[in-house]
């Protein structure tokens, strides 16, 4: 059976998400109160920073129209202290990850050659975005493994 092009940036797309996952099961509720100086970001901001933004290109890039979410980190733009709540934070990474993965699944494959227009990053490929969104999780999951490591509260 031959894979399909969406096949494939799907498993690019979960392959690359690993890295954040692969350290969630490390993560404790006193770690997300951690932040590197002089940075004013902590862990727990980033990981609901992380779900906000895969959630907003489900819903703004891909298609997700039924997807509710209120951006509270990017509305804030730094930390308010607000994001300790373990649980909830990786039941919200639950949910951005299986939405992703949800709307790409109904992406053929002329839809990847669709360009989208955001105010964020302008004209870009559904498959430009797509890169855009891995790499934006793979950064934040640097930053998250680097803070658990060597971050103070």
């Amino acid at each position: 059976m031959m894979t399909t092009q969406t096949e494939h940036l799907i498993a690019l797309w979960k392959e690359s998400r690993a890295r954040l996952e692969n350290q969630l099961g490390d993560i404790t509720a006193f770690d997300l109160k951690k932040k590197l100086a002089p940075s004013r970001n902590s862990l727990g901001y980033l990981l609901r920073h992380i779900a906000e933004v895969e959630l907003l290109f489900a819903k703004n890039v891909f298609g997700a129209k039924d997807t509710k979410i209120i951006a509270k980190t990017i509305i804030a733009q730094h930390d308010t202290g607000e994001w300790t709540d373990l649980e909830k934070l990786i039941l919200m990474l639950d949910n951005s990850r299986n939405t992703i993965i949800n709307i790409l699944q109904k992406q053929n494959s002329t839809d990847w050659d669709q360009e989208i227009e955001t105010k964020e990053f302008g004209i870009k490929t559904k498959v430009q975005a797509l890169g855009r969104i891995i790499s934006h999780t793979a950064y934040h999951a640097g930053q998250i493994g680097i803070i658990i490591k060597y971050g103070t509260v």
